[in-house]
């Protein structure tokens, strides 16, 4: 609520969290802070989407009672001469009407629901509809656009203003090429892909899974069933209409099987591969996996030779880093202290889906937070990184019952990564990682310094 006062001071007023906020010059205002490191927006609105209660609306109330900030809620219970204008039919608090929560609902919404929702009021387009669309990039409407700046607005305001230790920078998206050199992403920054040799189709690994198909009875394999990754409903209902078929052709009609023991593409044998059948063909038509550079190449300048190469950057991280030695230098902050970013990403995904989840062109908001060497100081940051990032998103409105967590152990953690665990959401496609908060160690660094040649 926008409250104005007699003496001409204006306050926000949330009744809901409770929290009163000057507008003038701010006075003795709470504050939580709280703090997140590397949302994608894209997975951050669409889970904000997801869970919404009730419409979108604003609203607009005066009062005359109001005197200072520190009675502004007392003030708000007893006023007894109020105007408001709302987006929605209400006209005044007892008029409100409590929504009716179906606690199944979200369990049976699906994708193509919300894709069609979202055209249809406004909130996100297919980019280049009228060419057909241009797969992986989107368009965000009149609705979309607002949703997508109030959440980097919410981020910002937190985590950057609010706080002492964090300042913010906006770096270029095309940095020197040599930085993705040292960064180690031109080596490294690939995902496993395997083609169809039939229709030339291209899926990746990890995202195809596949599982024999056994009969329970004696215990014979009679193929292999192949699906796209999605939520366990689905997997199970795609992968036995394949069976099916293969128990049809097998003379095995109407016999039971031993369940599904999916695996994605990444873990199988060359022999088993051979029995796999592609999505794209129906037949074992597909390559064995290999790595798929996934950053955008460009030229920069007149010329178009090796010199001239460059790359859109594929995350807001590396930014930061090589502007390490500028914020100390600027900003006179000390250790411990973050440095955050909002910005473009790009990554040439092989197969996007998912809706926005997972396309070609998004934005990242990033906080890098440099703590003091040391083997026995970075866990518990690491742990308070993590409860107040779970926290933010709770505050933006995510169901907490459609959160979890999945901590990267052995071979899941990336090779510079001392500790990573990702905040996950249930999205209609599956649980997927919404957040990571990772341990990168001093590698980033450390790398730029020596590829570099400069001391940070």
């Amino acid at each position: 609520h926008l409250v104005q006062g007699p003496s001409g001071t204006t306050a926000l007023y949330f009744p809901s969290q409770e929290v009163a906020v000057q507008c003038q010059i701010s006075g003795n205002t709470p504050c939580i802070f709280i703090s997140i490191i590397m949302p994608s927006y894209r997975n951050v609105a669409l889970a904000m989407f997801l869970t919404l209660h009730g419409a979108l609306g604003f609203g607009l109330r005066t009062s005359s009672l109001i005197a200072s900030s520190a009675s502004l809620r007392r003030t708000m219970s007893k006023a007894t001469t109020t105007t408001a204008i709302y987006s929605t039919a209400e006209a005044t608090e007892s008029e409100k009407k409590t929504p009716i929560k179906n606690e199944e609902a979200y369990s049976k919404v699906k994708m193509e629901d919300i894709v069609s929702l979202c055209k249809r009021r406004g909130i996100i387009f297919p980019s280049s509809e009228i060419y057909n669309g241009f797969a992986g990039f989107f368009d965000y409407g009149p609705l979309g656009s607002e949703l997508k700046k109030n959440v980097k607005d919410n981020f910002w305001r937190h985590f950057v203003q609010r706080r002492e230790d964090v300042v913010g920078i906006d770096s270029s998206i095309i940095h020197n090429p040599t930085t993705w050199q040292s960064s180690g992403h031109l080596d490294g920054f690939s995902d496993p892909m395997v083609d169809c040799k039939e229709t030339k189709l291209r899926y990746r690994a990890d995202q195809l899974f596949c599982a024999p198909v056994t009969v329970e009875e004696c215990g014979t394999t009679v193929g292999f069933v192949c699906v796209l990754e999605a939520n366990d409903e689905d997997m199970v209902k795609a992968a036995k209409k394949q069976a099916k078929k293969l128990l049809k052709e097998s003379d095995r009609k109407g016999q039971a099987i031993q369940p599904f023991a999916f695996k994605d593409l990444t873990q199988v044998s060359e022999e088993e591969m051979g029995q796999i059948p592609s999505p794209g063909s129906g037949k074992p038509t597909l390559t064995m996996p290999r790595d798929f550079n996934l950053m955008f190449q460009t030229n920069v300048g007149a010329m178009q030779d090796g010199s001239s190469v460059a790359y859109l950057r594929p995350e807001t991280a590396q930014g930061i880093f090589i502007n390490y030695k500028n914020v100390i230098g600027t900003s006179r902050q000390k250790l411990p202290f973050g440095i955050a970013q909002i910005g473009k990403a790009f990554r040439n995904e092989i197969t996007p889906r998912n809706f926005i989840f997972r396309s070609r062109e998004f934005e990242q908001m990033e906080i890098e937070y440099f703590i003091p060497p040391g083997d026995d100081v970075w866990q518990p940051f690491h742990e308070k990184w993590i409860a107040d990032s779970k926290a933010f998103l709770e505050t933006v409105g995510l169901r907490e019952d459609l959160m979890g967590y999945d901590i990267h152990e052995g071979d899941g953690l990336a090779h510079y990564a001392r500790a990573c665990t990702d905040i996950t959401f249930k999205f209609p496609f599956g649980e997927q990682e919404l957040m990571g908060i990772a341990a990168r160690g001093n590698f980033d660094l450390t790398s730029h310094t020596e590829g570099s040649g400069k001391s940070k």
